[in-house]
């Protein structure tokens, strides 16, 4: 067992946050003033990667310390590899003797955590606390979830909306219906645009906040907490005093189509871009509420608090989301701040980092090793600096491919130093293709340098084409 003196752990994420929206992080608009509150005493990691651009790759990497390449949970509602099922930042804490809970309001993330429930002493599904859920899969199938949410999600289904029912879907649909409009109109004044929520579920942050804090409260110590929240996820439905808020004369400098266009205008990313900030800013006045119901308990005096996202979003290049082939730096920038117990004074930490990074970081926190099948490095606080300096990370995006293939059909980006190399394979008619951006002089990824700067360009080339063969290998037929 566990010294019940231990540090607490507390992973909050907030589901398709970018880095690049918020204010902590230079964005002109005051998104999230009480990230920034809590940012004066934590570390802020200012070049953070998500280990891909949506929630099931960049979600398995956090859980696991390893890239998609190497758990294979890659594509949308695909689970992770047997042997990550007892390699994982749950299974980690709870043979230390942690107590461990997971909770997710995204389908996608309880896909994976269903698997892990086995590590899990406390395992609720978003069904549990929303205000209205339409799904049946966890009430009449739990030990088959991922089976039946996945038929529900696929099976006489209304063109346009997420599944119903299995049984007597036209009906259900209209009462459905019926019953959703009662409750926003019933719900008007606190969310004019409507009741968060998403997967068939309405859930207000505000009812997902005052349950966290009723459950970490109530938690045997020392626990490991991990809980995936999906605002600022579409669709925006800030609370009514955000719903004004920047209407404002400020708009970035358009960037050129890319070749993944998705011929959305300006105009209307623009538009798409403030709803978002809006929902930012509403999701961020939750977390400073959360923050301050547990500094009253006085749980953060003995607790790691983790704030992270899976992936980003994108509202540039005529792209809107985050489900593209692309992997600007949009939807791939997150935010991580860690809080260590006791911490009053804020690091900032310059050096790039990944999602893997998080399960050893905490590990070392406990004066724990960093187990041999981890991809990722111990981070400051607990590291120096100089130890993840000039290292190369990696962000996947292979939904296409087979899962037990190797990367035929994928896009790949290499971080390392002030450098980004992006590789597009198996794509008809961009297979094959490198870009090449200089992060520190051109944050805004608007210059291609993969011909002019030659030299870089090819040796970084050969660093991540090696590194693709090396991963590939399991996965190759030989004759």
């Amino acid at each position: 067992m566990a010294d019940p003196d231990s540090p607490n752990i507390l992973i909050l994420v907030f589901d398709t946050l970018t880095a690049k929206h918020i204010s902590l992080y230079g964005y002109p608009r005051n998104t999230m003033p009480n990230l920034t509150r809590f940012a004066e005493k934590a570390t802020v990691y200012h070049a953070h990667y998500a280990g891909g651009n949506f929630t099931t790759p960049g979600t398995a990497s956090l859980l696991t310390g390893t890239y998609a390449w190497t758990h294979r949970a890659f594509s949308h509602q695909s689970e992770l590899l047997e042997q990550y099922l007892s390699k994982n930042i749950f299974s980690q804490f709870s043979s230390k003797g942690y107590y461990t809970a997971g909770f997710s309001h995204n389908l996608l993330a309880n896909i994976l955590m269903h698997a892990l429930r086995e590590h899990l002493d406390d395992y609720v599904l978003p069904g549990e606390i929303a205000l209205v859920d339409y799904n049946f899969s966890d009430d009449l199938f739990f030990d088959d979830y991922v089976t039946a949410a996945l038929s529900e999600r696929s099976y006489l289904k209304k063109p346009g909306q997420m599944s119903d029912s299995l049984f007597l879907a036209p009906i259900f649909w209209t009462l459905k219906e019926i019953h959703q409009r009662y409750k926003k109109e019933e719900m008007r004044e606190p969310f004019p645009l409507g009741i968060p929520g998403y997967h068939d579920m309405l859930y207000p942050l505000e009812d997902t906040m005052d349950w966290i804090v009723g459950q970490v409260g109530a938690m045997p110590q020392p626990f490991l907490a991990y809980m995936h929240m999906m605002p600022p996820h579409d669709p925006y439905y800030p609370g009514g005093e955000f719903v004004l808020s920047f209407y404002d004369e400020w708009k970035p400098d358009p960037k050129p189509d890319h070749f993944y266009s998705e011929g959305i205008r300006e105009e209307e990313l623009l538009d798409r871009r403030r709803r978002y900030d809006q929902y930012i800013a509403y999701v961020d006045s939750e977390f400073g509420r959360l923050i301050d119901a547990l500094g009253k308990q006085g749980i953060l005096d003995n607790t790691w608090v983790v704030f992270t996202s899976d992936h980003g979003e994108m509202f540039e290049r005529g792209i809107w989301q985050h489900t593209t082939r692309t992997l600007f730096d949009p939807v791939i920038h997150v935010p991580l701040l860690i809080s260590a117990p006791g911490q009053t004074t804020r690091q900032d930490v310059y050096s790039t980092t990944s999602c893997v990074d998080v399960l050893p970081t905490l590990l070392a926190g406990l004066g724990e090793p960093t187990p041999e099948w981890v991809e990722g490095s111990v981070l400051p606080p607990v590291e120096t600096v100089e130890a993840v300096k000039d290292r190369s990370i990696y962000v996947i995006e292979a939904k296409s491919n087979p899962k037990f293939g190797p990367l035929m059909k994928a896009t790949v980006a290499m971080i390392k130093g002030d450098y980004k190399l992006i590789y597009y394979v198996g794509y008809e008619g961009h297979d094959g293709v490198f870009e090449l951006y200089d992060l520190h002089n051109d944050p805004e990824e608007l210059k291609d340098l993969y011909e002019t700067r030659k030299s870089v360009a090819d040796e970084l080339e050969r660093e991540l084409l090696a590194k693709i063969e090396d991963v590939n290998q399991p996965y190759v037929i030989r004759g």
